[in-house]
């Protein structure tokens, strides 16, 4: 180990060695993008198993995604197979795994489930009904928000109580606390329970708390600056005994204000450790100096951040191309004429592009030139796998398998697939347990006590019963992957979707192949497979997690989903005022800052050369708008700039011969960063659209969203008729 060790040492550079070798006492490492802080941080673990200051399981380092806490395992395993005890993983699977450990000091047991946004607005949903609240005057996905920025920023239900300033806050103020009781009797957290709940049970236990102070000798955080207050007095209160905590982040890089994220936690981490020692990592391995030069130009603007300048030692490079378009059509062409070009001349493979954009709405034209034009592409932050109805569909039955108090998930399926147990059924179900203080599950075991619902489907709730006993038996005794393949066939999922020849149902039938295969997977990959492990695995996966970067295809994402990646050439398309900084940040000096710092975090994933293109005219919907360019394209350093002057429009043809056409999907719905909060609906009243049977209409009534959006549509032939939105294929006009 120590002559692997020197080797790596001769890979970084002076500062990088000052930061890796400063184990003692609080450190700060300002680590620029392209910088290197996943080796600074390896190594610095390496470094400290070396010196033999601590055991590998007194180590603690934590990140924000799976795919950078696999890096840095991968790395440190390098080194030798005891560091697989290392405590390495995001915030939310580190707390987890405490989480479960103590959970009965919460009066919660060991295998609680973990809701994603779906499973959270269900509940909500049923709150909403239970209580009387008009479902069609507030959205359960908007209160499911306001409780997460609720809980992200330490606020209780009490106290959120106690600050209501309008009707929608009176609104979710009556939903809080009834949400966190059902939570509690369904045996489930939320994703912000992960690292909230861990601190009140550190505050109700303090021994507990100081049995984890002990244990971690050692604690590392990578990207702080995305710390949100919860996070941050997690981490704070943990390093309290031995003091050697190191943060490694870049304020330059905060974008995540959204979800509670505090740039402060790390621009006041001096003010906090008086006796930290700061290091600041400012070459840049990834780009060319040009791009660094335009990076820096930008986010020099910022007032709120710490002096650093971006520097490599790589050559100049190209200047940043901006182009000026006419509407997002011609945008959309010059991006796929930019990559035809950049393939031929320069041999590059569509793996080396991206394509990045402030919200998912921009998506469309770009999807459709490239289509036409045949050529492969991946969207990441559009669909996620694992919130597939299909998918879900599964995963709510190993819930309850591992959480029979799951009603969330019990209410999912017990009548899918069909068994005649209709709503008013499960209704009758819930109120005689609630009547008697007890689970949705236990209405079920005794059904033959409800008088009330007839004998026909008592016998299939008592069927449905046994099937859900009988896994529960099993689980125990066969492996996850036999458990989930024999209850798929014993259902007849496969079966049901086979049988239909549409494409929708042939692509679910793929999709749960897909998803036996990620269980046979997990199973391969872990020591001591389980159903709770693997559930909680996936709730906690990122868009990011499921990218599939090594397929031959052109990557489409957010602005926000592009951090901590990197390509050959990146596009950094809808340069305008009012989509980029985004209109909502004009008059917040704060949110505009923060849009300077996405900006900088697109221009810094290029390796080698930026494009960015701005439309005149942009189709919004059923309506055009004129733009004007960002004033963030007038901030760049003009030294490095090449303005492309625009011509009269033309129409480029590329044939499906010239390129291998692939594109694929990683999701369903969009990262609660780019929601519909962020973006209008095209389907919504006054919205007229073009039906290929029925002509031209104008839509007056909407209900539900996502998959199950409906809309009435008024013709303009006469009569009006209600389309399910997914199944309609509308021309927005």
């Amino acid at each position: 180990m120590k002559d692997s060790l020197n080797t790596l040492f001769r890979e970084l550079n002076p500062e990088q060695q000052k930061a890796v070798e400063e184990t003692e006492g609080p450190v700060l490492v300002f680590a620029g993008a392209g910088s290197g802080k996943t080796r600074v941080l390896t190594y610095r673990i390496a470094f400290i198993l070396k010196e033999q200051k601590a055991s590998p399981w007194e180590i603690l380092a934590m990140t924000f995604t799976n795919k950078a806490a696999g890096e840095m395992k991968n790395r440190i395993q390098h080194f030798g197979d005891k560091n697989k005890n290392l405590w390495i993983g995001t915030f939310h699977s580190i707390f987890a795994k405490i989480l479960r450990w103590e959970a009965g000091l919460l009066g919660y047991s060991p295998d609680f489930v973990i809701y994603d946004a779906d499973d959270k607005e269900r509940l909500i949903k049923t709150i909403m009904e239970d209580t009387g609240i008009p479902l069609q005057n507030y959205n359960p996905r908007s209160i499911s928000e306001s409780i997460g920025r609720a809980k992200n920023g330490l606020v209780s239900p009490e106290s959120f109580i106690a600050s209501i300033n309008t009707p929608f806050q009176e609104v979710v103020s009556r939903i809080y606390p009834e949400y966190q009781n059902r939570l509690r009797i369904n045996n489930a957290f939320d994703f912000e329970d992960l690292i909230t709940v861990p601190l009140r049970l550190f505050s109700e236990n303090p021994e507990v708390l100081e049995k984890y102070q002990r244990r971690f000798k050692y604690i590392l955080v990578d990207e702080y600056q995305d710390t949100n207050k919860a996070q941050y007095r997690l981490v704070y209160q943990l390093a309290k005994k031995h003091r050697n905590l190191c943060v490694v982040g870049d304020d330059d890089q905060s974008i995540y204000r959204w979800r509670g994220a505090d740039v402060r936690n790390i621009l006041e981490f001096e003010k906090d450790f008086p006796d930290s020692k700061v290091f600041k990592l400012e070459q840049n391995y990834r780009s060319t100096q040009t791009i660094l030069i335009v990076a820096n130009s930008v986010v020099e603007k910022n007032a709120a951040r710490k002096a650093k300048k971006l520097w490599s030692a790589k050559e100049m490079g190209e200047k940043v191309d901006v182009i000026e378009t006419a509407d997002e059509r011609e945008e959309a062409q010059k991006v796929v004429e930019k990559i035809k070009e950049e393939v031929f001349r320069k041999k590059r493979t569509f793996r080396d592009f991206a394509i990045l954009y402030r919200t998912n709405a921009q998506s469309r034209a770009l999807e459709d030139d490239l289509r036409r034009s045949g050529m492969s592409y991946i969207i990441v932050g559009g669909v996620r796998f694992y919130e597939r109805k299909e998918i879900k569909d599964i995963l709510a039955y190993l819930k309850i398998i591992v959480n029979t108090k799951d009603s969330v998930s019990l209410k999912r399926i017990i009548n899918f697939p069909l068994r005649g147990i209709g709503d008013s059924t499960t209704q009758k179900m819930e109120q005689w347990a609630l009547e008697r203080g007890l689970h949705l599950f236990e209405s079920i075991r005794r059904i033959k006590e409800i008088t009330d619902i007839p004998l026909r489907i008592q016998k299939n709730i008592s069927n449905f019963y046994d099937l859900i006993q009988k896994y529960i038996s099993l689980k125990s005794k066969i492996s996850p992957n036999e458990l989930v393949r024999t209850l798929v066939d014993e259902i007849g999922l496969m079966t049901m979707y086979k049988q239909d020849p549409s494409i929708e149902n042939q692509s679910r039938a793929e999709n749960i192949r897909e998803f036996l295969a990620a269980v046979s997977e997990y199973v391969d990959s872990s020591e001591s497979p389980s159903l709770s492990e693997f559930l909680e695995q996936v709730s906690l996966i990122t868009d990011v997690d499921a990218w599939d970067d090594k397929s031959n295809a052109i990557t489409l994402m957010t602005l926000h989903c592009a951090k901590g990646l990197e390509f050959p050439v990146i596009f950094i398309t809808g340069m305008e005022e009012g989509l980029f900084p985004i209109s909502r940040s004009e008059d917040e000096p704060e949110a505009l800052e923060e849009e300077r710092r996405l900006f900088y975090v697109g221009l810094t994933r290029a390796k080698e050369k930026i494009y960015l293109s701005w439309a005149e005219k942009r189709r919004l919907f059923n309506e055009s708008y004129f733009r004007l360019p960002s004033r963030f394209l007038d901030e760049l350093d003009s030294s490095c700039v090449h303005k492309m002057k625009p011509h009269p429009r033309k129409h480029v043809k590329f044939t499906s011969n010239d390129f291998k056409q692939e594109v694929t999907y990683t999701c369903d719905t969009h990262p609660d960063y780019e929601s519909y909060s962020q973006e209008v609906d095209p389907y919504r009243c006054g919205t007229r659209v073009h039906h290929q049977t029925f002509g031209k209409g104008k839509i007056v009534s909407v209900e539900g969203k996502g998959k199950k959006k409906k809309v009435v549509v008024r013709f303009d032939s006469g009569g009006q008729k209600k389309f399910l939105v997914q199944y309609a294929q509308f021309e927005i006009l």
